[in-house]
């Protein structure tokens, strides 16, 4: 079963299935994150959506490169997560079925390409209390 975080779904809305992959990626006793400027400030996991025909570990190579900048290496699976959200960037009211990952940064290739992403290295303890979405906050909490 995969544990719901935030918002219980709205009765009558119909929601999107939107998958995606998320990576808690430690370094050197620290994290790294990405905060998202846009529309509301917040400190996330790298991640994002899997987009049709891609392998979750291409998605998560994929968003990690765009939001952060980093290769990542060793990937492997720690959970799963329901999230029932509006994403303004698609004008969706999406039920996110997240596949948490840990996974460690290899090589940094540059600035994330992705607009109004920034990467940041933070300690796990900050980590924890400074993620914008509960279920970020509760693996993490669960990596330490």
């Amino acid at each position: 079963m995969t544990r719901r975080f935030g918002t219980p779904p709205e009765r009558g809305r119909e929601y999107t299935l939107r998958p995606g992959v998320y990576a808690i990626l430690p370094r050197d006793g620290a994290l790294l994150l990405t905060h998202q400027a846009d529309p509301e400030p917040e400190y996330q996991l790298p991640g994002g959506g899997i987009d049709p025909g891609e392998s979750p570990l291409r998605a998560l190579h994929r968003e990690v490169l765009e939001e952060t900048g980093w290769r990542i290496a060793g990937a492997r699976r720690l959970g799963a997560l329901r999230r029932f959200t509006f994403m303004p960037d698609y004008d969706i009211w999406a039920e996110k079925l997240c596949t948490i990952y840990l996974a460690f940064p290899v090589y940094q290739l540059g600035p994330p390409s992705e607009p109004g992403h920034h990467a940041v290295w933070m300690p796990p303890e900050v980590a924890v209390h400074s993620l914008g979405n509960p279920g970020d906050r509760h693996f993490v909490k669960r990596y330490l």
